[in-house]
């Protein structure tokens, strides 16, 4: 008796520690020129919820302490945050937010597996932040047409902040808005630190240094858009592999998606596919 009983327990506490492995926490990143309702309008939430990943709020830094705004109440295993960043500012800055929102996450949901998924410059920031020494366990690293090596884009935006004068921008202008989703003139210029960090990598750039940074062991993945060969309409096609980072070299498992650079639901779907 006293042995059926002992094995029931052991059954019971088997079950239990099943059960808290299964529960994981999404923490999706915007990019430059972005927010956080870009994950909500593009549809990727909704599909992530769709398939069980509930959305639990918006976590932020940009005000002290750590806030969630708009808390949902969730008792699901597996819970979705939405990370807000200045996207306009350095790279490096967007990072530190980042981490403190994420060791914010870690203290809520302690034991929790943490799960990373960047678009674009997101994705970027994503590493940043993983390669600092008061980082939390990240398990999985998803990053979404992202430019790992740079983006001849900045190069396009940085010549229009600096090239053009405000009261005569020319069509330039209008061409880096609508392939970067800037708002304005000003939002260039407000972002031109943001612009230097996201130029093709060169020695003594940003994304060169993060590029040999030693990455901690993580489930590496990376989603590359492609509308031709060459890539999506922002980042080229070699850029968004993972696998072209010297320092994770053959560690990431490649997806391709027919896309242009923006998200849609499709993403959602093999975001899903990722996660399951």
């Amino acid at each position: 008796m006293k042995n059926s009983f002992r094995q029931l327990i052991l059954a019971f506490t088997l079950i239990l520690a099943s059960s808290g492995a299964q529960a994981d926490v999404l923490v999706l990143i915007h990019g430059w020129a972005a927010n956080t309702n870009t994950w909500i309008q593009s549809g990727v939430v909704s599909v992530l919820e769709q398939g069980n990943w509930r959305y639990a709020g918006i976590v932020t830094a940009s005000q002290n302490p750590v806030t969630i705004i708009s808390p949902r109440q969730t008792d699901a295993d597996n819970k979705l945050y939405l990370a807000h960043l200045q996207a306009e500012a350095p790279l490096v800055i967007q990072a530190g937010q980042l981490l403190a929102e994420l060791n914010y996450i870690k203290q809520l949901h302690p034991g929790q597996k943490l799960i990373l998924a960047g678009h674009s410059a997101g994705g970027v920031v994503a590493r940043l932040a993983m390669v600092h020494q008061s980082a939390p366990k990240i398990d999985k690293l998803i990053t979404i047409a992202a430019p790992n090596l740079g983006t001849p884009r900045a190069l396009d935006g940085l010549e229009v902040v600096d090239g053009k004068p405000f009261f005569c921008p020319g069509p330039g202008i209008d061409f880096v808005k609508s392939v970067f989703g800037g708002n304005d003139y000003d939002y260039l210029k407000a972002s031109r630190p943001a612009l230097i960090d996201l130029v093709p990598a060169r020695a003594g750039s940003l994304i060169a240094w993060l590029n040999q940074q030693p990455h901690p062991e993580s489930d590496y993945h990376t989603i590359i858009h492609m509308i031709n060969r060459q890539g999506d309409d922002i980042v080229p096609a070699y850029s968004q592999d993972l696998n072209q980072v010297s320092a994770l070299k053959g560690q990431a498992k490649l997806h391709v998606l027919a896309s242009g650079h923006s998200l849609s639901p499709a993403d959602g779907n093999l975001l899903l596919s990722i996660l399951n």
